[in-house]
């Protein structure tokens, strides 16, 4: 190796090297040594083979941000690695503007959708959880992160985006063009549904997500409700303190859910006196989209016995990332804590199981929504338990 090449390595390792320290790449660096050098050595020897055999002169800084991307992402699918104008964006509080098309986004080969709020303009295209966007205003996103991903979906109010759209594993692909929008006010709406059934539909989880979910369980029991249904399929929007604070309205006792991080180990997080003030019998909707803060709520209602689970399996996405800057101004967005059940079962990376499976089929793209056949299973089971 010559100098110069050994120069360069040092160079392209030493952020690798935090980044292993930082984001615990190679797992307890005490306990594995020998293991952590051998995967730097192996590191350096392609940086060697790359500057010496490559047919012309490599681009460095695209080698190095190729490099770290794969190493992040190599982590799960919402970790990421962020440029120096990311990072400042990030730390400015700049998203993109504050209207967007509705939807949220991870990274699985190209960005995957998901779930797409209610009535958003991703939503009326026809878009749904599981989609793949491979282009967004003719820019590929087989590179690009999901963090990268949602700053493109956001503009001014009434700006337009362009996305190529895949549904499963069909080679059609889709063009579609969105015009952005502020997210409504509301999180929460509600209906009776007749025969003593209030149906809750909750879109987003939010700070004012419990007062919204209060007054209306208020106005469906006062209208003459006695059991519920609530409804959180699809459902990614939300912080995951909000999805912990709504499930106190329905728990009054044990725990609802437990955080967990590399420096602060397992923490529960119990009910108190005052939570389960609403009691009434609950069927939960969860299907694929359900996720984040709405996983976070299903599972301390199904793991509490306070509702029954009725749908499909959830994403399983109940993870929360931060922010650790590098020296040259770069950073990591890196998941750095994560929700485990009740039982101590983790989330991230498995889901929920529901209680009453369902099996739901997805029309083709851009067609009418087919018969609710998760709704009318619960209805089905509250009946059955109204009339035992």
């Amino acid at each position: 190796m010559t100098s110069r090449t050994r120069l360069l390595a040092i160079l392209i390792s030493a952020p690798v090297i935090a980044f292993v320290v930082i984001g615990g790449f190679l797992g307890n660096v005490l306990a594995r040594t020998d293991d952590t050098y051998a995967h730097l050595r192996v590191f350096q020897d392609v940086v060697s083979l790359i500057m010496s055999n490559y047919v012309e002169q490599p681009n460095l800084d695209s080698v190095m941000k190729g490099a770290m991307r794969g190493l992040a992402e190599g982590l799960d699918s919402d970790s990421a690695f962020l440029t120096q104008p990311q990072v400042r964006q990030l730390e400015g509080g700049d998203q993109g503007g504050p209207a967007d098309v509705g939807m949220d986004l991870t990274h699985q080969y190209y960005l995957r959708v998901v779930a797409a709020r209610d009535d958003s303009p991703a939503a009326k295209a026809g878009i749904r959880p599981g989609d793949f966007v491979r282009v967004i205003d003719s820019r590929p996103t087989r590179d690009m992160s999901a963090f990268e991903g949602r700053r493109l979906l956001r503009g001014s109010a009434g700006s337009k985006v362009k996305l190529t759209v895949i549904r499963g594993s069909a080679a059609e692909l889709h063009v579609v063009e969105l015009v952005r929008e502020v997210a409504p006010a509301v999180d929460v709406k509600s209906r009776l549904q007749g025969d003593g059934i209030g149906y809750i539909r909750v879109m987003s989880f939010g700070k004012r997500t419990v007062d919204q979910l209060r007054a209306q369980v208020a106005s469906l029991s006062k209208s003459g409700a006695g059991r519920l249904i609530v409804d959180v399929r699809n459902v990614a929007a939300g912080d995951y303190a909000d999805g912990v604070a709504s499930a106190r309205l329905f728990v009054a006792s044990g725990t609802l859910a437990i955080r967990e991080s590399r420096p602060s180990g397992q923490q529960k997080i119990d009910a108190v006196k005052g939570d389960g003030s609403v009691t009434l019998p609950v069927a939960l909707l969860v299907d694929s989209g359900t996720s984040g803060a709405a996983e976070i709520f299903a599972a301390a209602l199904g793991g509490n016995k306070r509702a029954e689970l009725v749908g499909e399996r959830t994403i399983g996405r109940a993870a929360s990332q931060e922010l650790v800057k590098l020296p040259d101004g770069s950073g990591l967005w890196i998941t750095s804590s994560r929700y485990l059940t009740p039982a101590g079962a983790p989330i991230q990376g498995k889901g929920l199981e529901p209680d009453v499976p369902v099996d739901y089929q997805e029309g083709e793209f851009g067609a009418a929504a087919t018969a609710d056949t998760i709704l009318q299973k619960a209805i089905e089971r509250l009946t059955v338990k109204k009339a035992a």
